[in-house]
C-alpha cells in the first residue's frame, strides 16, 4: 500500500473501473434536516432525497467523454494520479459506505498483485468484447463474464 503513491496508472485504472461502471447509481436515502435551497427549487425540511450517483460519476464537465473507459479521468497531465470529488462511487455525505478505505485498498492490492504477476492475454479478438455495463434500478450489473489467459 506505500507503493501506490509511485503506481499512478494502476490507481486511475482501478479509480475508472469503478467511474465507468457506476454499480450502485443510485445512493442511500437521505432526509434533508432543514430547507435547502437548490437551484431555484426549495426542499422543505424532513423530505426524503435519493442521491443519483452516476449523475456525478458521468459528469461530462469534469470527465470528458464520460462513457469511454480512460484511466486517463484520473491522471494529471504530469501522469499522475489526480484526485476528484466526484469521484464518490460508494456514496455520499455522512451515509457514505465506513469501508470505503478498505475497499478501496483491497482493490488497489489485488489489481497490483494480479498486474505485477501476470500478462493477461484475451482468449477472444479485444474488438469483440463489450465492457458496457446492463443498467438496473438498484445498480449496474456487468457483462457477462470473460475469459483470459493469465501467464505468469
Amino acid at each position: 500500500v506505500a507503493d501506490q503513491t509511485q503506481m499512478p496508472y494502476i490507481d486511475a485504472v482501478v479509480h475508472e473501473i469503478q467511474h465507468f461502471i457506476s454499480l450502485t447509481p443510485r445512493g442511500l436515502p437521505h432526509t434533508v434536516t432543514k430547507d435547502n435551497h437548490f437551484r431555484e427549487y426549495v426542499i422543505p425540511k424532513g423530505t426524503t432525497i435519493f442521491p443519483i450517483l452516476s449523475s456525478v460519476l458521468h459528469d461530462s464537465k469534469e470527465f470528458p467523454n464520460p462513457n469511454e473507459f480512460n484511466p486517463g479521468h484520473f491522471l494529471n497531465e504530469n501522469g499522475t494520479f489526480r484526485e476528484t470529488k466526484c469521484f464518490m462511487p460508494f456514496s455520499a455525505g455522512k451515509q457514505i459506505c465506513p469501508g470505503e478505505g478498505l475497499a478501496c485498498m483491497k482493490i488497489f492490492l489485488l489489481m497490483a498483485t494480479i498486474l505485477q504477476n501476470f500478462t493477461l492475454k484475451p482468449v477472444v479478438d479485444p474488438q469483440e468484447l463489450s465492457i458496457t455495463p446492463t443498467l438496473s434500478e438498484t445498480g449496474n450489473i456487468p457483462p457477462a463474464s470473460y475469459q483470459l489467459c493469465a501467464l505468469p
